[in-house]
């Protein structure tokens, strides 16, 4: 079983100017990722994946393999809308060195809670993988109550939800009474540190993409309750967090990394690179270290 305690990163998918995949890209950012984070997180949404064709994110999913070499679990991003569809296309999935899959709620159609219970229910039922949850109702326009994750917590095959709501009572609901064995993990870089100290494991991070070293270094503080040294590390990234999104996610994180030398800021259509004033603001050298 995966130990999802600590830091995962929602890793970006490393593109070229052409449109193609940067092969080279994903192997800098996974030298430079495993230095400090837990785990990895491929093909979710700070990689692209709704723009990725089949192909696309077959080939991100073996270069991250053969690069990673097993040297950190690997969680693989595997959601979608049809739950037909996402329950036939596993078996079109080599599932080799792939520790979980983040399934995130149906989105666009906005299915009742019954709706949404029923659907990672067969999902679950489908894995031959544990199961990771995913609310983020900002992008799919409908909430994973508490009440729904803690029924779909009894499930066998299911092991956690990425809670990326912003709602900390909500979260509070399902730290309270979540199972053994079930964990909450952060949705948010910012919040995690709250959601560490109600019950959490940890986060999956996008600032992780940049900052592995010093942001696991933060959550493990967190984790050991010591979170006067976790505010000393949490406070640089204030400013620099809402940027990452202003214009769209990953484009803020991709300025980052590109900054740092590690990919470059290329982003699929219907997202644009990030503008001058944004890569501007962000620094190529004042994030550089924390």
């Amino acid at each position: 079983m995966i130990n999802l305690q600590g830091t995962g990163v929602a890793m970006v998918t490393p593109m070229q100017a052409n449109g193609n995949i940067d092969v080279q890209g994903i192997e800098n950012l996974i030298e430079h990722v495993v230095k400090g984070v837990d785990y990895l997180v491929a093909l979710g949404t700070t990689g692209e994946v709704a723009t990725l064709t089949t192909k696309e994110k077959n080939q991100v999913l073996e270069v991250t393999r053969q690069k990673l070499k097993g040297r950190k679990p690997l969680v693989l991003g595997h959601g979608g809308n049809d739950t037909a569809k996402l329950i036939s296309q596993m078996k079109e999935i080599d599932f080799t060195g792939v520790d979980a899959i983040l399934s995130v709620s149906p989105y666009y159609n906005k299915p009742s809670q019954n709706g949404i219970i029923a659907h990672y229910r067969a999902v679950a039922d489908a894995s031959p993988v544990p199961v990771i949850l995913y609310n983020v109702p900002g992008r799919t326009g409908s909430n994973i109550s508490a009440a729904s994750t803690l029924a779909l917590a009894q499930h066998p095959n299911i092991i956690g939800i990425k809670e990326a709501s912003g709602n900390v009572e909500q979260a509070m609901a399902i730290a309270r009474d979540m199972p053994s064995g079930f964990s909450l993990i952060s949705g948010d870089d910012l919040l995690t540190p709250a959601l560490i100290s109600i019950g959490a494991c940890g986060v999956i991070s996008v600032l992780a993409n940049a900052y592995p070293v010093a942001f696991s270094e933060m959550v493990n503080f967190c984790l050991r309750s010591d979170f006067a040294s976790a505010t000393k590390i949490w406070k640089n990234w204030i400013d620099l967090n809402p940027l990452l999104y202003e214009e769209g996610n990953p484009v803020g994180i991709k300025a980052v990394l590109a900054g740092l030398g590690i990919c470059g800021l290329d982003v699929r259509l219907p997202l644009v690179s990030a503008s001058e004033g944004l890569k501007e603001r962000i620094g190529k050298d004042r994030y550089r270290y924390i």
